[in-house]
């Protein structure tokens, strides 16, 4: 089994320098593996300056994105940014990049915010691109959306063939997608059909019976690649919590997801969710050596460094 990696949120919202650079350096202490940061026009810092600043300022913290929206990049200019990271950062990126999920963001500026589909052809044209930047070779690609013609991209990343990247999703084009390009793959809930401009997540997404029938879409897609790839969730059920009394906790989430959607989720079904981090330190320990021997699950992206520190200390690289 692959060892435990823990993945922590960057400071958060428009931090200043110093407390980015204290964060990165408690984070690279207490055992993390990488300092991610998302990809929104909200109130936080963008994200290639940020992982360069803590790039700059720790040894052996990897850096990542989680993950960057191919929506608002071209990503062959996002392709110089990001192999000039791993160049400086001595080949420490993590290249998170997803579909886009929040209409609002685009809106605001005026930038086109596809359906589903369209979204979802875009992300594997780029990753498409990505990858032939990063290649030794200038390259040519025709596509519906984007065209490049014998382009050589640089600088060239220090990692080859290139950064380790990371694609998650809940629907099973997305994980296919991951399984057969990717070598990071984030298992994430599916959000409901509806209106784009306040998705709501699915609580049958959040269930281990649902992560099964994931990496079973996964493993089918990647075929002979499946025991190289790295397996990650993170706590979209909600913030972890360190608890002795789990069940009052869960019983809200719960309830507060059956209210938004109208679907049926019990508590049970929340503690046992591979994206709640709800209970003891025992409790949770247990739950993620569970997540690792149950789906392969070995990478946990935990949110604020602080947390989940306990648990960090006590199982990570192991």
């Amino acid at each position: 089994m692959r060892p435990f990696r823990f993945l922590a949120a960057a400071a958060p919202g428009l931090c200043d320098a110093a407390t980015l650079i204290e964060t990165a350096r408690r984070a690279e202490a207490m055992g993390y593996s990488a300092l991610v940061l998302p990809d929104h026009l909200l109130d936080q810092h963008a994200p290639i300056p940020v992982l360069a600043t803590v790039a700059a300022v720790t040894e052996r913290l990897r850096i990542g994105t989680f993950v960057l929206n191919t929506g608002l990049r071209h990503p062959a200019v996002l392709a110089q940014d990001l192999a000039s990271l791993d160049v400086l950062s001595g080949g420490r990126l993590e290249v998170g990049i997803g579909a886009g999920w929040n209409r609002p963001e685009h809106d605001a500026i005026g930038l086109p915010f596809g359906p589903i589909g369209a979204r979802v052809a875009r992300l594997e044209e780029a990753i498409t691109v990505l990858k032939g930047c990063f290649g030794d070779e200038p390259f040519s690609f025709a596509g519906e959306h984007f065209t490049i013609t014998e382009h050589d991209g640089q600088p060239k990343p220090l990692q080859r063939p290139h950064p380790p990247l990371f694609v998650g999703g809940g629907g099973r084009r997305v994980l296919s997608i991951a399984a057969r390009q990717a070598q990071i793959i984030g298992i994430a809930p599916r959000l409901l059909p509806g209106d784009q401009r306040e998705p709501k997540p699915d609580p049958r997404s959040f269930t281990a019976e649902a992560t099964a029938e994931k990496i079973g879409w996964i493993r089918e897609a990647a075929g002979e690649r499946f025991d190289q790839l790295e397996l990650n969730t993170y706590p979209s059920g909600g913030p972890t919590m360190i608890t002795a009394n789990a069940r009052p906790e869960a019983e809200r989430r719960a309830a507060k997801l059956r209210s938004a959607t109208g679907i049926e989720i019990t508590a049970d079904e929340v503690l046992d969710s591979p994206h709640v981090f709800v209970g003891s330190l025992d409790a949770l320990t247990d739950k993620v050596i569970g997540l690792r021997e149950r789906f392969g699950i070995s990478s946990i992206m935990t949110g604020d460094i602080d947390e989940l520190a306990p648990l960090v200390e006590r199982l990570a690289g192991r």
